[in-house]
């Protein structure tokens, strides 16, 4: 196993304090090896970053059509989103056009991830609903093909409820892998998790980027689903946040997508690429800053681009004070490897 490079430091004064390593790999369609650093062989569970590839039977089976979905309800069944308002009034209004309502939602509730909804919420002494849980957008859809095909709705987040199934023949499909011995989880919001190493995953996200070989449902899926998170990364994360942002930096010229446990995966259609990361503490914190490394690094982010992404990927740290008192930065010499 190759060691695992120090992707980020995190420094305090003079010193660095912290220390975070990784994983990371980008992969053409062929599963042409472009860039690798650390062990991509490691199987990892794909958390929300894969849900692109989850959101493909809800298209592929007519769930999408039938319905009248627009970029906002597709992006936001691929999106984590922060639980504001306009996030949550498309969950429901979703809901109701499915004759459900947030209750049939199984991901159960949190308070919102942006914090003014949150506060707002604690101000005026309001409990979360299952339509604030960041998933509540993906469950949806699932709940769309569910009721668009005829089945029970209950117990659909079961990996032997038929719209999982559904969805590991899509995982299956786009990764090349068998997953029936893969090791299995489940994700905070209920569903089953398959460990994969990082190259499959890059390899389903480069199969993203150029579908060409695809077959044509799925070649016109995987082709409506990027239009829509390129035309409403709001839907996909949320104010402030590194996705939306940067999907709006590059006017949707690089798709990404982040996952828990330090998990990220771009899709690169003008490179025909896709990329994934793993940092291997699970931190939130060294997640942008390195994948935003490595994106500029194969050329995916033009100056302009970075230079409004500075927030994300060279933050400064501030004490409670408001003191600047370190920054999150690269780990050196990895990039050049």
């Amino acid at each position: 196993m190759p060691a695992a490079p120090i992707l980020i430091e995190a420094t305090r004064g003079d010193l660095v304090e912290s220390r975070h390593t990784g994983s990371a790999i980008a992969v053409d369609v062929q599963g042409k090896v472009v860039a690798a650093w650390g062990d991509p062989e490691q199987p990892v569970f794909g958390r929300s970053a894969i849900k692109p590839l989850q959101a493909l039977p809800l298209v592929e089976s007519g769930a999408a059509e039938r319905f009248g979905l627009g970029d906002a309800e597709l992006s936001i069944a691929c999106g984590s989103h922060g639980g504001e308002p306009e996030h949550v009034r498309v969950v429901e209004a979703w809901l109701t056009r499915l004759g459900l309502s947030a209750a049939d939602l199984e991901c159960g509730s949190h308070l919102p991830v942006y914090e003014p909804a949150a506060h707002a919420m604690l101000r005026a002494a309001q409990a979360p609903g299952n339509a604030h849980n960041n998933c509540s957008g993906k469950h949806t859809g699932m709940l769309s093909h569910v009721v668009h095909l005829g089945e029970p709705t209950r117990g659909y987040i079961r990996p032997d409820h038929p719209a999982q199934l559904r969805v590991r023949a899509a995982l299956e499909g786009m990764t090349g892998l068998n997953l029936s011995m893969a090791p299995r989880g489940i994700d905070g919001c209920g569903l089953p998790q398959y460990g994969m190493p990082l190259r499959a995953m890059a390899h389903a996200m480069a199969r993203f980027a150029d579908p060409a070989q695809l077959p044509a449902e799925r070649r016109a899926a995987v082709l409506r689903i990027r239009a829509a998170i390129a035309a409403a990364p709001f839907y996909l994360a949320g104010t402030g946040r590194f996705c939306t942002d940067l999907i709006q930096a590059t006017q949707g010229r690089v798709l990404i997508k982040t996952g828990a446990e330090g998990v990220y995966v771009a899709i690169l259609p003008e490179q025909g690429l896709g990329v994934a990361m793993k940092i291997d503490d699970g931190g939130a914190r060294p997640r942008a800053v390195a994948f935003g490394a490595i994106l500029r690094r194969l050329g995916a982010l033009d100056a302009a681009a970075w230079a409004a992404l500075q927030s994300h990927v060279a933050p400064l740290l501030h004490n409670h004070a408001g003191t600047r008192v370190g920054a999150v930065r690269v780990g050196p010499g990895w990039l050049d490897a």
